[in-house]
């Protein structure tokens, strides 16, 4: 056999060791119900036939045993009271056998006492002379009570039941009253009676053998169903979706395998967006490093503008990577639980102000107007992580530049709701699609937006928020022009408030077009120098074309 063969044949045996594996599950799944459910049915049906059937022979015996008994007390008594020698006896007993009624279902018997005792009357009259030798005769010779017996007559081998009573005058056993009937006719109606038990048992067992195959072949088929569908999601078949048949456990297991498979492709949709976003990223300035670098190294800048600008951009796109790998490892510390915050209590007013003084004039360069309307009182220390909270200001506002700068204004104000904090900035551009508005603070999602950008900045942004016990939300202006992002953070260490629906939370009245910041120095953020980005991250011609 060729080697090449050999791995196809092997996985080919895998698969077909998996399906037999499966088929064996299914059936011991099938099994182990039968014999939880279905035999322990069995059982108490066959049980209670049994206890009907029985309950029904007993019945029926004890009142024919009865019935006899009260024939047999009767005639004894007769006989004993009036009966007064042998002869008349005798002639008492030819007289009530001639007269005897019910000799159709009875036959009524007169035996002698002697060692073996013999029949000498007989309301059959055939069976004179002859010699039972039943125990109910043996028991009243020895007892001298009335003594019922059932068994098979020894003569003739018929089912019968037969009491026998003592006839005693002047207080001696003279003679054995004995009643017999057949229980043919008794036995052939029971006989009738067992058969429709047993069938009506029988087929209250089979109806439950098939509703509990049809039962367990609605939850086996669905799951071995939403086992093989499980397999190929691990496989790698992301967004299969299963067909709901029942509105029941099962519908909500397939329910949540379905919605499991739609989030996992959406996942791994973001991750190769985010991959692919992550790699363009890391090109653009690397590619710009590397061709200034190579620039600079060949020598052929004379101009001394020329250089501080290569340098410019260097250090620029330096920067930009710097940020970037800071995203990623905050990214891979919130997902590996190593994030944590140093609380300690701060001045927000003053944070968010240094943000925003800081992007002022940065933003000024890019003929974009950043305005502060500052609080009407001053707010108490609250707790949290500056460094933290700095980096949250610094991404909203870079992203208020990168998404609305085309409305070359941007609103900030900060102000109290309810328990919270609460900081608003807000931007004049397009505003972010309702399509993007509900996954806008997922990892990875990038949303409809050109900008660049690798997803996780907003997810990093919103984690912060969170670990301060405060809510991050981003919604469109009300007229349709721009976006709004308000941050609320709680005043105290003490579980806050609700927090306040975003629409509670509203800039105060239209800022000016341009509001004087403090006539204090100011510096640009780190990520950027005195060039904006899109304008230094242009490629020397010299490397341009590689």
């Amino acid at each position: 056999m060729p080697e090449q063969e050999k791995p196809e044949l092997e996985q080919k045996e895998k698969v077909h060791l998996k399906h037999l594996g499966h088929r064996l599950r299914v059936r011991g799944i099938r099994n182990r119900w039968m014999r939880n459910s279905f035999m322990a049915v069995m059982v108490i049906m066959l049980g209670m036939a049994i206890a009907v059937i029985l309950g029904v022979v007993n019945y029926y015996h004890a009142s024919m045993l009865s019935g006899l008994e009260t024939k047999a007390q009767t005639v004894s008594d007769f006989f004993t009271s009036y009966a007064t020698s042998e002869q008349e006896f005798e002639w008492m007993a030819r007289s009530y056998i001639r007269d005897f009624d019910e000799k159709d279902q009875l036959e009524l018997q007169f035996l002698s006492v002697e060692e073996q005792p013999s029949v000498q009357l007989s309301s059959f009259g055939l069976m004179a002379g002859s010699k039972p030798g039943t125990p109910d005769i043996m028991q009243v010779l020895a007892t001298g009570q009335m003594a019922p017996w059932t068994g098979k007559d020894p003569a003739t081998g018929e089912h019968i039941m037969t009491v026998s009573a003592p006839i005693t005058f002047n207080g001696e056993i003279k003679a054995i009253m004995r009643l017999v009937t057949s229980l043919g006719p008794m036995d052939h109606q029971l006989g009738f009676l067992i058969t429709l038990v047993l069938t009506g048992a029988l087929f209250v067992i089979l109806m439950t053998y098939v509703i509990n195959m049809l039962f367990v072949r609605s939850i086996i088929e669905p799951m071995a169903g939403i086992t093989e569908t499980a397999k190929r999601i691990a496989s790698g078949y992301y967004g299969i979706q299963l067909e709901k048949e029942y509105d029941d456990e099962i519908g909500d297991l397939l329910d949540a395998i379905n919605d499991m498979s739609t989030r996992i492709r959406q996942n791994e949709q973001m991750k190769r967006e985010f991959i692919s976003s992550v790699s363009h990223e890391l090109r653009t300035p690397l590619t710009a490093i590397n061709g200034w670098g190579e620039t600079l190294i060949s020598g052929k800048l004379d101009n001394a503008q020329d250089f501080r600008k290569g340098l410019n951009i260097i250090v620029s796109e330096s920067h930009r990577l710097t940020k970037m790998v800071e995203e990623l490892l905050e990214f891979s510390r919130i997902e590996d639980g190593r994030f944590n915050l140093n609380v300690e209590m701060i001045d927000i007013q003053a944070e968010f102000e240094d943000a925003v003084y800081t992007y002022r004039e940065f933003y000024r360069k890019e003929d974009i107007t950043l305005n502060y309307q500052e609080p009407e009182r001053d707010f108490a220390p609250l707790p949290g992580d500056p460094e933290r909270l700095r980096q949250v200001f610094s991404n909203l506002l870079d992203n208020a530049a990168k998404h609305g700068g085309a409305g070359k204004r941007i609103d900030t104000t900060i102000g109290e709701e309810e328990g919270y904090v609460a900081i608003v900035i807000r931007d004049y551009g397009p505003g972010v699609p309702e399509k993007d508005l509900p996954h806008i603070k997922e990892k990875f999602y990038k949303g409809s937006s050109k900008a660049r950008g690798n997803g996780i900045g907003l997810a990093v942004c919103d984690e912060i928020i969170q670990r301060h016990g405060g809510r991050l939300d981003i919604t469109n202006a009300t007229d349709g022009t721009g976006c709004v992002v308000t941050i609320l953070l709680p005043k105290s260490t003490a579980t806050p408030a609700p927090a306040p629906t975003p629409a509670a939370v509203t800039l105060a009245a239209p800022l000016p077009e341009e509001t004087e910041a403090p006539a204090v120095e100011q510096t640009t953020p780190a990520e950027d120098s005195e060039e904006r980005v899109e304008e230094t991250t242009e490629v020397p011609k010299e490397t341009r074309e590689d």
